[in-house]
Order: structure tokens, then sequence, then C-alpha cells
């Protein structure tokens, strides 16, 4: 591999932009995961498991599927691609808001399971006896339940991350794959394998690697900090 061949001009946009939609979009699951993942964790009612099914289908259908339906709901002919273009005075598809868009739907599952096993893993005894002494539902879950959770919300977060950084079909489907606009580091891989560029797809598949390792290593560190 000649890396002075390299051209970093070309080789930084997709690692930014990469890193810019893998944040945003992970903050974005994280919240509503959180706020999902406690709801349904504290109530029962009626086809709560159909519900939760269909908040994991992200999960398991093809990355394609998804873009598919998602270009079909956010499409300049859907009403609500006509109401967001009409608002913002540009269509959402092939933005780089769509790509945080198909992020947010895939990562989404990933972080609702973990913040629900979470929540699940906490004494209830401990959020009674803050009922008891007079804390209401939103103080039991910002100084009781949310603290204790601390290290499930530290992982889904960085697997909402990791997810949302290599999602390649979805994103591909609604965003298309414009250079310096659109195309992230997956799309940036497979175009430069598909044009016979090897040390541009090394570089960028060394980077992704490195930066998924590291973020999967911050959700092993031991509680006591020993490795």
């Amino acid at each position: 591999m000649n890396v002075s061949a390299i051209d970093w001009a070309v080789f930084w946009p997709p690692i930014r932009l990469s890193l810019q939609v893998a944040l945003l979009s992970s903050v974005i699951a994280a919240v509503f995961g959180i706020a999902v993942a406690w709801k349904m964790s504290r109530t029962s009612f009626r086809g709560k498991i159909f519900l939760e099914t269909a908040f994991m289908l992200p999960l398991v259908l093809p990355p394609t599927v998804v873009g598919f339906i998602l270009l079909v709901l956010l499409g300049r002919k859907s009403v609500l691609g006509q109401w967001i273009e009409a608002i913002f005075s540009a269509p959402v598809i092939f933005s780089w808001w769509a790509a945080v868009i198909a992020s947010v739907v895939v990562a989404f599952p990933l972080v609702y399971q973990t913040m629900k096993s979470g929540f699940s893993g906490i004494d209830k005894d401990l959020e009674d006896a803050g009922r008891s002494i007079g804390a209401n539902e939103w103080q039991v879950f910002r100084y009781i339940s949310l603290p204790l959770a601390g290290r499930a919300l530290m992982t889904a977060f960085i697997l909402g991350f990791a997810r949302a950084l290599g999602e390649f079909g979805a994103t591909l489907m609604i965003a298309g794959n414009i250079p310096g606009k659109t195309q992230t580091v997956p799309t940036a891989i497979y175009v430069a394998v598909d044009s016979g560029n090897q040390t541009m797809a090394w570089m960028w598949t060394g980077s992704i690697i490195i930066i998924s390792f590291i973020m999967l290593l911050l959700t092993r560190q031991p509680r006591d900090g020993k490795v």
C-alpha cells in the first residue's frame, strides 16, 4: 500500500461525516431509546409484545428494506416528505440528515434493548423508597433509576454509535453517495473497491476498524477499572 499516493482531501471528508452522523444519531437514538425503554419496562398492556417486536424489526430486516421504507415515507411524493420540504425549503432525501435518520432507525433497537435490560435489573424497592418520601416519577427516574442504569446507558450509547458508524444499506438508499455531502466511510469503501482503488479502501477500512474497536473496548471496561 503506497501511503504517499493517498489523496488526503478525499480521505478525510467521509471520516468527518461518518463521525458527525454517528454522534448525532446515537444521541437521538439514546434519548428516544431511554424514554421508550423506561416506559416499556415499567408498564404492562395488551399488545405490548407486538409493539416491542416492531421496535426490534430494523435489527433483523435487510438494510435495503429499511432504506426502501424510509424512502417511501420521506420521499418527495409522500405527505411527510412534502411537509418537511415545505418547512425547510429542501427535501430530506439525499442530504446528510437522511443518513442521520437511517442511522437512528437501525441503532434504536440496540439502544432500546440494552436500556430495557438495564432498567429491568434495578431493584424496584429503591424506586418505591424514593416515591415513599415524596419523589415524583421524573425525580425517581432522574435521581434513582438513570444513575443505577448508568452502565447500561454507556453501553447503549456506544453500541448505537458503532451501529450508526457502520450503516450502509439504508443510508445508501435514502442519502445516496455524494462525495463531500452524503458519502460516509462504508459507502466510500464500496466505491473505492468497485473502482479498484485498494489503497483508499484499506485506509478507510482501517480507520473504521480502529474507531469501532475503541468504542467496543469502552463497553468492556470492568466497574473496578481492572483489565
